[in-house]
């Protein structure tokens, strides 16, 4: 007996290989894809607002830093301004203040000029009347009068001499007459012995030649002084030609300031006598004019 096998090939294909899928998995999958763009969109705005919230907080920081400086400039423009104000203020006071007094300084420079009047009106006076008293006298000098060609300062007789001696002769000529070279202390005393020796070379009682520190001819130390030299000096040259040794001894120079040379050549002298001009008994300067 035969026994037939048929396949049901549509039967089987139907209850053995189609399979419904499985709704938990695909419904999974959908809500997953329905939540993630809103997460994401809500995030990314989330992101959004922390960054111009952060821009703005920064912003608002740099105005408020700007305002503060803006207010501080403000201030200081105002206290400037009060400060101009009272400048000018000032400037007004200090006017009116020229302006009230004008008259008054007028009448000083007046009064100064007057009394300079009357100063050389005095020395003229004084000068005359020494003139008379030596004339009366047949040429004798008169107590409190310099002597002849002696010129009268501050209680004192100065002869500036053209006679050409050198240094160490000059200092004896001076002793010998109750003098001495001149010995400048003062500015006024400057101003009046190189008014008279501007234009030419006139020796004075500085050396350096006793010690070998520059002093006075009363061996009064003598305090350095830059702007009564000439440049560069003094050098205590030893190459001028003129005998051993340096250059020891001071003169004026032509511009009336100093410098220091060899005691050997022939100049003229600056005398000052205050013996009998303020009858003490100090000897006066005298002052040997240098001869080129």
């Amino acid at each position: 007996m035969t026994t037939e096998y048929h396949d049901n090939a549509e039967d089987d294909s139907s209850s053995f290989w189609n399979k419904e899928p499985r709704p938990v998995y695909f419904s999974g999958v959908s809500r997953f894809r329905r939540w993630l763009f809103p997460a994401l969109t809500a995030a990314v705005i989330l992101i959004l607002i922390i960054a111009l919230g952060a821009s703005n907080s920064t912003t608002s920081g740099r105005l408020w830093s700007v305002e503060n400086r803006v207010s501080n400039l403000s201030e200081s423009v105002g206290a400037v301004q009060q400060l101009a104000a009272d400048a000018a203020k000032e400037v007004h006071r200090l006017k009116f203040a020229v302006e009230s007094n004008k008259d008054q300084l007028s009448s000083v420079s007046e009064a100064l000029k007057q009394l300079s009047t009357l100063d050389y009106i005095g020395r003229t006076v004084a000068s005359l009347k020494c003139s008379l008293e030596r004339y009366i006298n047949n040429g004798s000098t008169a107590d409190g009068c310099c002597p002849l060609n002696w010129d009268f300062f501050q209680s004192s007789c100065y002869l500036f001499s053209k006679t050409p001696l050198d240094w160490h002769k000059a200092r004896d000529w001076c002793n010998g007459h109750e003098s001495h070279l001149v010995i400048l202390m003062s500015d006024e005393e400057w101003d009046f012995v190189t008014g008279h020796t501007r234009g030419a070379f006139y020796w004075v009682g500085l050396t350096d030649e006793r010690t070998g520190r520059w002093e006075w001819v009363n061996e009064t130390p003598y305090v350095m002084n830059r702007r009564r030299w000439m440049p560069g000096q003094p050098d205590s040259w030893t190459h001028h030609g003129l005998g051993p040794g340096d250059e020891d001894c001071a003169h004026l120079h032509h511009d009336g300031r100093l410098n220091d040379l060899h005691c050997s050549p022939s100049y003229a002298t600056s005398a000052r006598d205050t013996a009998r001009a303020a009858k003490q008994a100090q000897p006066t300067d005298c002052s040997h004019r240098l001869l080129k």
